[in-house]
């Protein structure tokens, strides 16, 4: 068998790269649940383009970050940032949002908390927004356009009502199906992509893709804390 070229390695080391990403997905979803109200963490929800997302204040690797610096709902500006292209990329898709679309914010110790989309704006990444301690606004952050961290999308909504905390626990997890799907498009391309490269090179490529989807398919049922693996690859995409 010939010995692995320089070309090859190369592949290795991107295929490797790409394997790091998915295994950060496939745990993300694997290990997700969905809605678990007034249990240990706030949560967002959007109804119009399908989130809902915990809220922690620890990291943007451990999804959807809850900006120190700002405050909890009622008491003044709330400051959330979200990926676009990570961590189940849960602000993929805030551009569509519209005006009066609904915000809401599930906070133990305060409750259900409702706000309305009132404007849209793309700043510089450089642009430093400001929280008011009694403000009544939820700004919802991430990067534009995506794949790119030139610029910010900002939403900003405005509060329209509070109700009681709705305290059903629910454990299902609908996006688990994911990490599958994830695992399999991993594999399927790699078998696809290896078979069309030289053949006497093949082997190597092929190995590496069949190493990589067992450990993801292993994932998919005894998942890890997905920020363990975007915590040591985070500056490869360099941004939210």
């Amino acid at each position: 068998m010939n010995k692995p070229k320089i070309s090859t390695i190369i592949v290795i080391i991107c295929i490797l790269i790409i394997g790091l990403y998915a295994m950060g997905e496939v745990n993300y979803f694997s290990s997700k649940i969905a809605i678990e109200r007034n249990v240990d963490s706030p949560a967002i929800i959007i109804p119009s383009i399908g989130v809902h997302e915990k809220i922690n204040d620890v990291s943007l690797s451990q999804g959807v970050l809850h900006e120190p610096t700002s405050y909890d709902p009622l008491e003044g500006d709330v400051l959330l940032f979200g990926h676009r292209t990570l961590q189940g990329s849960p602000f993929l898709r805030l551009n569509d949002l519209s005006a009066g679309d609904e915000l809401v914010l599930e906070w133990p110790g305060i409750g259900e908390v409702t706000y309305n989309v009132i404007n849209s704006t793309i700043v510089p990444a450089e642009y430093v927004l400001n929280a008011e301690e009694g403000g009544n606004s939820l700004y919802l952050i991430t990067c534009d356009p995506i794949g790119s961290t030139a610029n910010r999308l900002i939403i900003q909504g405005e509060l329209k009502d509070t109700n009681p905390l709705n305290t059903t626990i629910l454990k299902d997890n609908p996006q688990e199906s994911n990490a599958l799907v994830i695992s399999a498009i991993f594999l399927v391309a790699g078998i696809i992509f290896s078979m069309i490269y030289p053949k006497d090179q093949r082997v190597y490529i092929l190995a590496v893709v069949l190493v990589i989807s067992a450990i993801l398919f292993y994932c998919c049922i005894n998942p890890i804390p997905s920020e363990l693996i975007y915590d040591k690859i985070i500056f490869l995409n360099g941004g939210i």
